[in-house]
């Protein structure tokens, strides 16, 4: 058998085997273990290693479609020195994913524009690439959804959506007044995923006022204490990201009731 021949039965093999990585980069490591004598096993490891990265990008490809975020930034890509209320330290400490293990929770208390968003899809990122499953929604959203999924009867579904994934991202708590079917469907997920599920929350109000936003100071109590049982709590004061260049070029200047407040989730 020819020296070309070996080669194109390898690729034949691999591709009646769905390994379509092997096949592709055949050649190329083929040339490679030639030039630096590579052992049968290096070579072997070489090529499978080709197909697992390949599966894997292709795995992280559609977990974070699944995911549902509404952009993609990397804790990496977060501005630190801008925000400097928020320790990177912290942050390391939480991307190493421990609190998704223990069924802890991550708080992001803050008002508008300071990162919180930001730094929960990072979270977010790193558990996907971590093989933990992610799902990301707004609380807005998830209003319509439940007022929706109560008139055609299937709240029940919904709640097993929302228990399934190891790791929640509940963004934009406190944005809107939470009517009594959402404030209960809210307090009945958390309860769900106590000590079960990770939840990343993202939050404008103090926990003090979270008693006026669910009109019931009874459930928000309730609610809080499961929630912030086991919890890392980040409170960022800083200015909005979403101004910074605008501050910068002094097209915006924020009303002096805003700069007094900036510091406070409001």
């Amino acid at each position: 058998m020819g020296k070309q021949q070996v080669p194109d039965q390898l690729r034949e093999t691999l591709q009646s085997l769905k390994l379509d990585s092997m096949a592709d980069n055949l050649d190329a490591l083929c040339a490679q273990a030639a030039k630096e004598a590579w052992s049968y096993a290096t070579f072997l490891a070489q090529l499978l290693a080709e197909e697992v990265a390949t599966r894997d990008h292709r795995r992280l490809a559609v977990t974070t479609k699944m995911a549902r975020f509404p952009f993609h930034k990397t804790l990496e890509q977060f501005d630190f020195a801008f925000q400097p209320s928020v320790e990177k330290r912290r942050i390391q400490e939480l991307s190493s994913l421990r609190f998704v293990s223990g069924g802890s929770n991550v708080l992001f208390l803050g008002p508008p524009g300071v990162g919180k968003t930001p730094l929960a899809i990072g979270l977010g990122l790193k558990a996907l690439q971590a093989g933990l499953s992610t799902y990301f929604v707004s609380v807005p959203d998830l209003m319509d959804w439940v007022s929706q999924d109560a008139q055609r009867g299937q709240l029940t579904k919904r709640m097993q959506q929302l228990c399934k994934p190891r790791v929640l991202i509940l963004d934009e708590m406190g944005y809107l007044p939470l009517e009594r079917p959402m404030a209960t469907f809210l307090f009945q997920l958390i309860a769900k995923r106590y000590e079960k599920g990770a939840i990343i929350v993202s939050s404008n109000k103090s926990f003090s006022e979270w008693g006026e936003l669910f009109t019931d100071q009874v459930l928000a109590t309730a609610l809080l204490d499961r929630l912030l049982h086991h919890s890392t709590i980040i409170n960022i004061r800083g200015q909005s990201y979403r101004l910074k260049e605008k501050r910068q070029s002094g097209v915006f200047q924020p009303p002096p009731a805003l700069e007094a407040t900036a510091g406070e989730p409001s």
